[in-house]
């Protein structure tokens, strides 16, 4: 676990659950959304079906690369699922600390409302010395990208990099990224900052 995150970040630590008991799903969505939307976070409301989509898939292929522009080309992350958390650290932590890479985001996944409304909360803590939210929801979009596509191909990365992590091509992840558009305007941010 990295420093500075929250272990055991449970959904009643942040969200009074009782409260919404007799809400509708849309009225729970608007909820977390206006209590998130003035904090520097990135979160979500995911569709049972759409969570239960990534939650199989991450059953049997737990980790995968996401690529996040850059100034200078692109930065990779690597995403490992432990239980419903995902934690993302930068590749190059990983070649160069090994097992005691921290992590630089977490997005945490509530399915408590799964059964009874549908929806699935998800939330994230980061380092901001690495990150910004707009590159972090860069990242977290990434999952929905790889891991919730109707896609055969975009999904097989996925497989290709847990199943045969020899014949994975990283620029395949980078053309998948720049055709999905998802860092398009995150890159553009960046060459303005260059100016």
């Amino acid at each position: 676990m990295s420093r500075g995150f929250t272990k055991d970040k449970t959904l009643s630590s942040i969200f009074n659950i009782e409260m919404v008991k007799d809400k509708t799903a849309e009225e729970i969505k608007q909820i977390w959304q206006q209590y998130f939307a003035a904090k520097d976070t990135v979160y979500a409301v995911i569709p049972e079906k759409k969570f239960d989509l990534i939650w199989n898939r991450a059953q049997s292929c737990p980790t995968f690369l996401c690529a996040l522009p850059r100034r200078e080309g692109y930065e990779f992350f690597v995403g490992q699922w432990s239980g419903t958390e995902l934690h993302f650290t930068a590749l190059i932590n990983i070649q160069t600390r090994g097992e005691a890479a921290a992590s630089q985001l977490i997005l945490y996944h509530y399915p408590e409302l799964k059964e009874e409304k549908g929806i699935v909360l998800m939330t994230a803590e980061m380092d901001s010395t690495f990150l910004n939210v707009a590159e972090a929801q860069c990242i977290a979009n990434q999952v929905q990208l790889f891991y919730a596509t109707d896609r055969k191909e975009t999904y097989g990365l996925v497989e290709t990099f847990n199943f045969r992590p020899n014949d994975f091509k990283y620029m395949s992840v980078i053309a998948e990224l720049e055709q999905s558009g998802l860092g398009a305007e995150l890159k553009c941010a960046q060459d303005q900052d260059k100016t």
